[in-house]
């Protein structure tokens, strides 16, 4: 029996096989796509849990990771970004910037990313450009994959622009100092980093294109029609005038109500443009709203036989030039949507003029649908009918609130560009000030950095840009999880001793060979290891050996550790070896493959520059 058993511990794999088998297993189970990430990371912890490798706190260590919080406080400071208008006006410069060129806008967001991510947490910048992206990608009706990861990439590659980007930098300096007289300054990365950033917006131009969306999700965003295709459908844009208000007319100081536009002339105001902070805001047209000097008053004329040319000369207007992007430009704010009579309504049988529709909603009625054809001329004087469809106009939170008044209307169709809709654009001077509160926390290091976040945060909530229910559900869940799945790999495979078995069967493989082919071997040593454990965790493993091998060899340690320092900010080949990666799979609709398709690439075209280039700047 005892040489039984003898014979059965001999076959018995050391406990670190079994962290290996386990993580090749997760990553065949990411890659087949079957079962979703976050489920994935939870059998994860389950099978650690139950093999005894980690005790229950070390599992599940990950959820009071001040990193983990980090992230899902800073999906709030993006939430809040969104709310405010802040990321919609981001959008629109990056838009006009770029003369809404696919191209442009890509190059315009890495060099932005790169940029901010030089002096902040990367990981900070691409929460905050992520709201932002996703507002492009609609606004130029493109899929997010072909900006998500160029995206992602960009806040890798800031971590290798300056000292303080990333903390694998710091770690690597940290070692150098305790083992040499050696240390880095603070732009000794940048000229690396700028060679391999303008290598990466040239590579990203090229395998955006290699990113395709899913044709089921083509389809269905497909479906959701915009505000342009209402305004053709009921033919607004036809009926549709702009007339600036001139010094001395006598609408000056009336509000709406009192001028009887509609009675008079068949004119309907839909919007008021008024310029405020030296920027153009939309106003919704309700009956207590006031003209002012200089508004611009967007409105419907449903009258065909109207002397316009009169109009302007009694009421001392000035017609101005109607575009096309008119409605878009204030879809932050003002909106659309079709709503249905209910069968039983008590609006049936009274018309848009009786019921005093825009008094009572604050709404404007500026199309009638009738068995599929739209009504024309005097439209506001025609009784409702059952079946009926109405084209209202107004505030985006009176168009929700018409949910309330669900026993007369049903809201059948919000357009796509409800999503831009701006709950808390007045706040958007107190969300600015809490997002500059955060970033100089972070780069002058008062705070850590979930701290700096928490605050402005809170900034946010006290000043109204965000609330309770809007903050948790920005945070995005499942990447959390994900994250806090994956994490005790890093702690299994160093208690286990894996990681040592690996680093020593690597030295042997390449102790011989030649100084380039060491910093290759070093490359893909840490970039590796940096697949299945934090970039941090990877510097401290590996800057060590690094050190060493040079001194063994008797060459200068600082290319080594520079080696080190950029291959383990070179997490592009997994959406689970970086945050940013992992943070922008789910909004970029990503399969696992998506990111070994581009990431692998790209990473060997970032070793290659960097092991050669490094050693001209640091010799050996």
């Amino acid at each position: 029996m005892n040489q039984f058993t003898s014979l059965l511990d001999s076959f018995r794999p050391e406990p670190w096989v079994w962290v290996l088998l386990l993580l090749i297993a997760s990553v065949i189970l990411f890659i087949r796509n079957r079962i979703r990430m976050d489920v994935v990371a939870i059998l994860v912890m389950l099978a650690f849990s139950l093999s005894g490798i980690l005790t229950v706190q070390e599992v599940f260590a990950g959820f009071s990771d001040p990193n983990i919080i980090l992230i899902a406080l800073l999906f709030i400071v993006g939430e809040g970004l969104v709310r405010t208008g802040v990321a919609y006006q981001v959008s629109e410069w990056l838009l006009k910037a770029s003369h809404n060129s696919e191209a442009r806008v890509l190059v315009f967001m890495m060099l932005a990313v790169a940029g901010l991510g030089a002096f902040m947490s990367s990981t900070g910048v691409v929460a905050i450009f992520i709201p932002v992206v996703l507002m492009i990608c609609r606004q130029m009706n493109i899929s997010p994959k072909r900006l998500m990861m160029p995206l992602s990439v960009a806040g890798l590659i800031s971590g290798m622009l300056t000292l303080i980007a990333t903390a694998p930098n710091l770690v690597v300096n940290a070692e150098l100092v305790r083992e040499t007289d050696m240390r880095l300054k603070f732009f000794d990365f940048t000229p690396i980093g700028l060679v391999i950033l303008f290598m990466g917006i040239g590579y990203m131009l090229v395998a955006r294109r290699w990113l395709k969306s899913d044709k089921e999700n083509e389809t269905n965003s497909m479906d959701k029609r915009s505000m342009s295709d209402l305004i053709h459908e009921y033919g607004l844009q036809q009926r549709t005038q702009r007339f600036v208000v001139r010094k001395g007319s006598p609408l000056i100081g009336k509000n709406l109500d009192e001028l009887h536009l509609r009675s008079k002339f068949g004119l309907n105001v839909l919007a008021i443009e008024r310029w405020k902070r030296f920027r153009p805001i939309f106003i919704a047209a309700l009956g207590s709203s006031e003209v002012r000097e200089k508004d611009i008053l967007l409105m419907d004329s449903s009258d065909p036989e109207l002397n316009l040319k009169a109009f302007c000369q009694e009421y001392n207007l000035e017609r101005a030039e109607i575009r096309a992007q008119s409605f878009s430009e204030q879809a932050s704010s003002i909106g659309m949507a079709e709503l249905i009579l209910v069968p039983d309504s008590d609006c049936i049988g009274k018309s848009t003029e009786e019921l005093a529709f825009r008094s009572k909603y604050g709404l404007n009625v500026v199309g009638i649908k009738r068995d599929g054809e739209v009504l024309g001329g005097h439209f506001v004087e025609t009784p409702y009918k059952a079946g009926d469809l109405l084209l209202v106009i107004g505030d985006w939170k009176l168009i929700q609130q018409m949910r309330s008044h669900s026993k007369d209307f049903f809201v059948l169709n919000y357009p796509s560009e409800i999503t831009r809709a701006v709950p808390a654009q007045s706040q958007a001077p107190y969300a600015l000030l809490s997002i500059l509160v955060m970033v100089v926390l972070m780069v002058t290091r008062l705070v850590p950095n979930v701290v700096a976040a928490l605050i402005a945060c809170l900034m946010l909530g006290y000043f109204r840009c965000v609330d309770s229910k809007s903050a948790y559900d920005s945070i995005h869940w499942s990447s959390l999880v994900l994250i806090v799945g994956m994490m005790p790999f890093s702690l299994a495979l160093q208690k286990t001793g894996g990681v040592s078995v690996i680093v020593e069967l690597m030295l042997n493989l390449v102790g011989g060979m030649g100084k380039h082919w060491i910093l290759i071997s070093l490359f893909i040593l840490t970039a590796v290891v940096g697949l299945f454990i934090s970039n941090t965790a990877t510097a401290i493993l590996i800057a060590p050996i690094a050190i060493t091998m040079a001194h063994q060899l008797n060459l200068s340690p600082m290319p080594f550790a520079m080696v080190v320092a950029i291959a383990a900010s070179a997490a592009f080949m997994t959406p689970v070896s970086s945050p940013v990666n992992t943070m922008v799979f789910g909004p970029g609709g990503y399969k696992f493959a998506d990111f070994v398709k581009v990431g692998v690439p790209f990473t060997l075209l970032v070793m290659l520059v960097s092991v050669f280039l490094i050693p001209l700047l640091f010799p050996f």
